[in-house]
């Protein structure tokens, strides 16, 4: 320091707070405003040696540093709505060239699996956003807890915007998706993936609707695992135990179920397979394969009362008597919506075709009947007719017509008479017959839906337990606090399940004063 070798030691700090008073003080915004060289213009120009020594400077004055904070917040959140507006621009646009390209040839399916999604893009640009911004926090403004405030702030306030009609939260559990399944176009080595689920839970700290994310990504694992589609269980493991550090257990404890419950129906499986080469007698006429999974883990799945062809049904009886050997008190209920089944067909050339039980079950009426009209289809599968339309559709107007339809058309009408197309081919001898899957982001949404009121109830009778009696403002603010971490509580909501649980007599207003409650042992 030049300063210590002229200043007396008396007289140095006071001429230093004057000198910093009369230079920098005095014309703060004026120097952190300048169009060249202000604050806004060294970030937009990436000049980080710039923004050190000015954060060192301005870190010397009286909150100095709260206007650099609150420019880089206002930057930050500029350029994340311009990401915002810039994917729902490209979204719209793909949106108009899908629906002028229906007269054009069909694309590759490796030239559609390059082309990534408006929703990965997005998620992608985020991470590097964030990645660049928080590096400034921790190397220009050397990790001020001012300034990583600034960047929380500024994510949260573009982060929860809706994007191509999708929620932050489940472009996050999408995004993992793609991470975690097997086939999935991100070629990245095992570091690589562990530093991007780190940098995703890093960005769902900044998403209200942590709850959200959590069904959507429950949703999506439970597929994964199901289906057998999951690459890499280590990293499924690795993710939750991420997910649990940032959120807590309870965010993950049914996820973590999941995983397990899967391994424990796989010794089962395994027994079962033990038990059979016991019993070479019990041997049903089909290889059955059957996971016993925990109904409270799982996400709730559409129940049918199926009726299977009898080597279906003959293997599902089997397999209880096997069950009921081990456990005494547990009820089986079969989800045949999940099920799927590998059929060989011999239909003038041989096929391995596989399918979901619904559609087998649907295939193997054909194999004693000549032709069958929708209503002889629907009574012989007691299915719903919603899902005979499915079936009768994936399997006679779809890209495989295994059934052929009378009248032709490519919808499926009560009316309609159906047989099999014995003179089917195809190039390939092992088939995958898709089934058109089911909107399931609106039963999300309710499952989610429901769940918040749960929690708001337990959150005010947890509250008004302790508290016994409480003022109106006060239960709210109180409510608000608690479930602020995993969701943004909607007022009228609660305001909705305070009259609920009045009606219910869990509490009860005040006789003197209505804006005060009591809770009701």
């Amino acid at each position: 320091k030049i300063s210590s070798g002229y200043l007396h030691q008396s007289t140095e700090s006071r001429l230093l707070d004057c000198i910093e008073e009369e230079l920098l003080a005095n014309y703060e915004m004026q120097l952190l405003e300048k169009e060249n060289s202000g604050c806004v213009a060294l970030l937009s120009d990436d000049k980080k040696e710039d923004l050190g020594r000015m954060y060192r400077l301005f870190s010397r004055i009286p909150k100095g540093k709260v206007p650099m904070a609150k420019m880089l917040s206002k930057h930050i959140e500029s350029e994340g709505m311009a990401l915002v507006k810039e994917c729902n621009e490209r979204a719209q646009a793909a949106k108009s060239e899908k629906a002028n390209s229906s007269g054009k040839p069909k694309q590759s399916k490796a030239e559609r699996r390059s082309q990534e999604s408006t929703e990965t893009i997005f998620v992608k640009k985020l991470i590097k956003l964030h990645d660049k911004y928080l590096q400034y926090v921790q190397g220009c403004f050397q990790n001020d807890s001012l300034f990583h405030k600034a960047l929380k702030e500024a994510f949260e306030n573009f982060c929860d915007k809706q994007v191509a009609n999708s929620t932050s939260a489940e472009m996050l559990a999408s995004f993992c998706d793609n991470l975690l399944k097997k086939g999935s176009g991100e070629k990245l080595s095992g570091d690589a993936i562990e530093e991007t689920f780190e940098k995703i839970v890093k960005l769902l700290a900044y998403i209200s609707d942590k709850d959200l994310f959590a069904e959507f990504y429950r949703k999506k694992l439970s597929k994964r695992l199901l289906f057998d589609r999951s690459a890499n269980e280590d990293h499924e493991r690795s993710m939750l135990a991420r997910l649990k550090q940032q959120c807590g257990a309870q965010f993950t404890s049914k996820m973590e179920g999941m995983v397990t419950d899967l391994q424990l129906a796989k010794d089962n499986q395994a027994r079962f397979v033990e038990y059979l080469s016991s019993n070479p007698e019990k041997k049903p006429q089909i290889d059955l394969t059957v996971n016993v999974l925990t109904t409270g883990f799982w996400p709730t799945y559409k129940f049918v009362e199926l009726s299977l062809p009898r080597p279906m049904s003959q293997g599902i009886d089997i397999f209880k008597e096997f069950y009921d050997l081990r456990t005494k008190h547990r009820r089986l209920t079969w989800i045949f919506t999940l099920g799927h089944c590998q059929i060989k067909a011999n239909l003038g050339k041989k096929f391995d075709l596989m399918m979901s039980t619904m559609q087998a079950a649907t295939l193997l009426l054909f194999n004693s009947e000549e032709k069958l009209t929708f209503s002889e289809v629907q009574d012989r599968l007691n299915l719903p007719e919603e899902d005979v339309f499915r079936m009768l559709h994936s399997l006679s107007c779809a890209k495989y017509k295994l059934l052929l339809k009378e009248p032709q058309s490519k919808v499926v009408k009560k009316t309609d008479q159906f047989e099999l197309n014995t003179k089917f081919t195809d190039r390939m001898a092992r088939i995958r017959v898709p089934l058109p899957p089911l909107e399931e982001k609106k039963k999300v949404l309710e499952d989610v839906d429901q769940d918040r009121r749960y929690a708001i109830d337990a959150a005010i009778v947890r509250t008004m337990k302790a508290r016994k009696v409480l003022k109106h403002q006060e239960l709210m603010l109180e409510v608000v606090t608690q479930l602020t971490q995993m969701f943004k509580p909607d007022v009228k909501m609660i305001k909705r399940r305070i009259e609920d649980l009045i009606a219910r007599e869990y509490l009860e207003r005040d006789k003197d004063n209505a804006n005060v409650f009591k809770y009701l042992a």
